[in-house]
């Protein structure tokens, strides 16, 4: 099956062609795109992709998208690129959360916390078991520092894995084991995503949706004042 895979979640992004089944994966190649350019780059980096492949959209068998954590208006050019290729193509979609990616590259089966950095002083947070390279969420939610700190120290001895060094300052005092590593690229989403194809984990165009965790400044002020 050969497989899409798009994240325009942070402030840069990317896509990755791959191909595979159930026992092989193959990253076929990978391309970033500057973050700012997300609606512009997309679609003429991919059909460079595939005409140097000699594929054509038609030879997907689906698509993997991350859904979130992120930039609200990122995910939502990624997301709508993937709403338009799945319907016209007839192809099902996974979506694949930036946490969860983080906590596949643990690599320890267990219990395993994954968090990164979402400005304005607060953590996105996600609770998994991770086990045969797959994650599966306990939970995900947004804390403030003061309440990821109290989080980490309430599921001590559970390992924690983020991207974000600021996390992992944060974490350190508290004794917990702090795993860093680079934030997930598209590779990664693409064999989560083909591993959740295979095995129907898939979503419709019409309940293609982003997974923001926060709330979007436009929800948080329009409430009416008392």
């Amino acid at each position: 099956m050969f497989v899409l895979a798009i994240d325009t979640s942070g402030k840069s992004g990317g896509i990755t062609l791959a191909e595979g089944d159930r026992s092989s994966f193959r990253a076929l190649e990978s391309s970033p795109i500057a973050g700012g350019t997300f609606s512009a780059q997309l679609v003429p980096t991919l059909a460079s992709l595939l005409q140097k492949h000699g594929l054509a959209a038609a030879d997907f068998g689906g698509f993997a998208a991350v859904s979130g954590p992120g930039s609200f208006t990122g995910l939502r050019v990624g997301l709508s690129a993937i709403k338009g290729l799945a319907e016209v193509l007839k192809k099902p979609i996974a979506t694949i959360s930036l946490l969860e990616a983080l906590a596949t590259l643990s690599h320890q089966p267990g219990t395993v916390a994954a968090a990164l950095d979402a400005g304005r002083t607060e953590i996105y947070f996600g609770l998994y078991t991770f086990s045969n390279g797959r994650a599966e969420k306990i939970r995900e939610q947004l804390l403030s520092q003061e309440e990821f700190v109290a989080q980490v120290k309430v599921s001590s001895p559970v390992r924690l894995i983020t991207s974000d060094q600021v996390v992992a300052e944060l974490a350190y005092p508290s004794g917990v084991q702090v795993q860093e590593v680079a934030r997930p690229e598209t590779d990664v989403i693409a064999r989560i995503g083909l591993q959740k194809l295979l095995r129907g984990e898939v979503v419709s165009v019409e309940d293609l949706d982003a997974n923001y965790i926060r709330r979007s400044d436009a929800e948080l002020f329009s409430k009416p004042k008392i």
